[in-house]
């Protein structure tokens, strides 16, 4: 059973849902989806632990109180202490946390700040671009975005990061090689998309996702790019951080800044099935490896 309920927090409302029994695993999502993303990975752990999922501020159902502004890093990973501090969560009973792409980033920012609230981080793929040693060149993408945005609209921003993303791809190990065949549709999280019409909550939940481009790529892209853990604090602190790369990902820009920041903090990054998206595609082996990686010793 799922339940559903909302929290205010400074500047917005976040939408959550809660389901399963047993130790707290807040999921952080990241880029247009919601909590809806995580709903098949939630399921497959809700045996074994209270999993907390939610809407991101300013995306889906967690209005802001105020007008669209650029956002932090920082106050993202405050929404998700207060959440954590909402059901429950105290040092004397701390939470598993996991976060993917912008999601790690905000993970990572939480365990920095708040240790005593999060015994074990996955943080699968944070695009910490700063870490690379092509920053310079991510530094212009995001400004080609931010400008193509202001501009031109969303649409054009979304194609000048995808295209980045499309350049910065490892090209294919041989040139003779036999094309890959067509990739399914797929829906954010990277579950394949259903054929036909979509049942009426798949279709509420892609309606969404779909208004929330504008402010993932105006609101979030450009400022979060610039964002820089604290590997400092995530060192010296009581949380166990582990940094997350999928075994299709090799060598694209998210694996790349997941293997820079797990290099800092001293580790070789663990490995999860699929890629960017493999917690929708593979939720059920995604979500036994995730239970592996966080009751490790």
């Amino acid at each position: 059973m799922t339940k559903t309920d909302t929290l205010a927090v400074p500047g917005a409302t976040l939408y959550h849902e809660v389901r399963g029994t047993g130790p707290v695993l807040l999921l952080i999502c990241g880029g247009v989806y919601d909590a809806a993303g995580y709903a098949a990975l939630a399921e497959s752990l809700a045996d074994r632990y209270t999993v907390l999922t939610y809407d991101r501020r300013g995306n889906s159902r967690s209005p802001l109180a105020g007008p669209r502004q650029p956002q932090r890093i920082e106050v993202h990973a405050d929404d998700a202490y207060r959440l954590l501090t909402a059901v429950g969560v105290t040092p004397d009973a701390p939470a598993y946390v996991f976060g993917n792409s912008s999601g790690g980033m905000i993970g990572l920012d939480l365990a920095a700040r708040h240790p005593d609230l999060v015994r074990v981080l996955v943080a699968h793929e944070p695009p910490v671009f700063e870490l690379l040693p092509d920053r310079d060149r991510w530094r212009a993408v995001l400004r080609d975005v931010a400008d193509a945005f202001a501009g031109r609209g969303p649409e054009a921003a979304n194609q000048v990061l995808s295209a980045a993303f499309a350049a910065d791809r490892p090209a294919p190990e041989s040139a003779a090689a036999e094309p890959a065949a067509p990739e399914p549709e797929r829906m954010p999280g990277g579950a394949e998309r259903p054929a036909g019409e979509p049942d009426p909550e798949t279709a509420a939940m892609l309606a969404r996702i779909g208004r929330n481009l504008e402010f993932f790529i105006g609101y979030e892209v450009p400022p979060f790019g610039g964002y820089v853990p604290d590997v400092d604090a995530l060192s010296r602190g009581s949380t166990r951080v582990r940094l997350a790369v999928g075994e299709e990902s090799t060598g694209e820009p998210p694996y790349r800044t997941a293997v820079a920041v797990a290099e800092r903090l001293g580790e070789a990054p663990v490995v999860f099935p699929g890629d960017h998206g493999g917690f929708g595609d593979r939720s059920g082996a995604f979500a036994a490896r995730l239970h592996e990686v966080l009751t490790a010793d």
